[in-house]
């Protein structure tokens, strides 16, 4: 993909960036805001996230949709994930050009047009899932005649999709084993909006006892598929799904684990409850420029909702770069909020004159990624050594 004049962080008012060349963001050939990735600390959590899945039996199809990135998608692969889930048909049909051989579609799809394609694609060896949870979820897959393979879906009260309770789930996987054409291939959930340990606990308690009732009833294949996981409680999941690790392949679909981050993730992720299987490092940081000082106590920073995310949390200020190149720590400085392409900061202690570049770590890289096309990717130097392009 070419960097030139369209590249948003990049600065090429004439050309475009070969191909060859890796500067440092600070040495003219970008502007800011800029997002950049941190290669050291996303070659260790990939790592990281690895070595856990292998230590406690699970393999990892981790969630593409945080970064949508085909480099990162590529390291985890090569680090031996198993697979690559996604949310929705285009997400899977951008897996499938990747030439990525398994995937799981973490949602219902209905679509008839893509429920023809994914089956024409599984008839063409493709190795795809999908989830339902109802009988109209049954008829559209069996409307294409197949073959599709299906993953009958676990939810909770007040949750997203997925039955709500087990007479449901095995009456939903009764009409997929009944339908010609559909494979029901295993049992899938997500606990990641459940918020105490206690209620998480609960519900995948459940998710195994669904899984055993379906297998005792004969519905199930020889080791079916059960997958579950988000980034904040993928350790009570290894924990309770532990139960059907002979009976089942387990599959942790973990996604914002490959960058991790400054706000949400730092406090919610399961190594500060294991801190001796971790740690994950937040990899991603957006630089900008203070632009304003207009008044005692405030100061205005050039990023905002287009270019940060804001939806489980501000951007947090982690260290200032003077004109001179000079770095002390972002000490007495936080967003209060964000304009479309403002950052407000309240200052107490940290002096800031226009001009001084702010490092900002984020709050939840699910929706950081997908508001920059090309990303680069960083030493720890700050030297550029490849480009990140997103596939939103």
């Amino acid at each position: 993909m070419t960097i030139d004049w369209r590249s948003k962080g990049f600065w090429q008012p004439e050309g475009s960036l070969a191909d060859v060349e890796r500067p440092g963001i600070f040495d003219g050939g970008f502007t800011w805001p800029l997002m950049v990735v941190r290669r050291d600390a996303v070659e260790a959590n990939i790592a990281t996230m690895a070595a856990y899945c292998r230590r406690h039996g699970f393999d990892f199809a981790p969630h593409a949709k945080t970064t949508m990135a085909p480099v990162l998608l590529e390291a985890q692969l090569r680090a031996g994930a198993w697979g690559m889930t996604v949310a929705t048909p285009n997400q899977a049909l951008v897996m499938r050009r990747l030439g990525v051989d398994r995937v799981l579609i973490a949602n219902q799809i209905l679509d008839p047009t893509v429920l023809r394609w994914l089956a024409a694609e599984t008839a063409a060896g493709w190795q795809v899932w999908f989830q339902v949870d109802s009988l109209a979820g049954v008829t559209a897959a069996a409307a294409t005649g197949g073959p599709l393979r299906i993953l009958v879906e676990l939810g909770h009260a007040d949750g997203r999709t997925g039955v709500r309770d087990l007479d449901e789930l095995e009456t939903v996987a009764r009409a997929v084993t009944a339908a010609p054409g559909l494979e029901l291939s295993g049992v899938t959930g997500y606990e990641g909006q459940l918020q105490t340990r206690e209620d998480v606990d609960a519900y995948l308690n459940r998710l195994v006892a669904g899984v055993v009732r379906l297998n005792a009833a004969g519905l199930l294949p020889p080791r079916p598929i059960v997958s579950a996981g988000g980034s904040a409680w993928f350790d009570r999941v290894a924990d309770r799904l532990a139960a059907l690790d002979v009976l089942a392949q387990l599959i942790l679909r973990s996604g914002a684990s490959v960058t991790h981050d400054d706000g949400f993730y730092r406090e919610m992720t399961p190594f500060t409850r294991i801190p001796e299987e971790g740690p994950l490092t937040a990899a991603v940081e957006i630089w900008a420029q203070v632009l304003s000082t207009p008044e005692p106590g405030l100061a205005l920073a050039g990023m905002g909702k287009r270019d940060a995310p804001f939806d489980e949390g501000l951007p947090i200020p982690e260290q200032i770069r003077r004109p001179d190149g000079t770095l002390t720590p972002a000490t007495g400085l936080t967003v209060t909020k964000l304009n479309d392409h403002h950052t407000y900061l309240k200052v107490t202690t940290s002096a800031l004159t226009p001009g001084d570049l702010i490092r900002f770590g984020i709050s939840h890289p699910c929706t950081a990624f997908d508001k920059w096309r090309s990303i680069p990717l960083v030493d720890d130097s700050h030297r550029m050594v490849d480009i990140l392009h997103t596939l939103f």
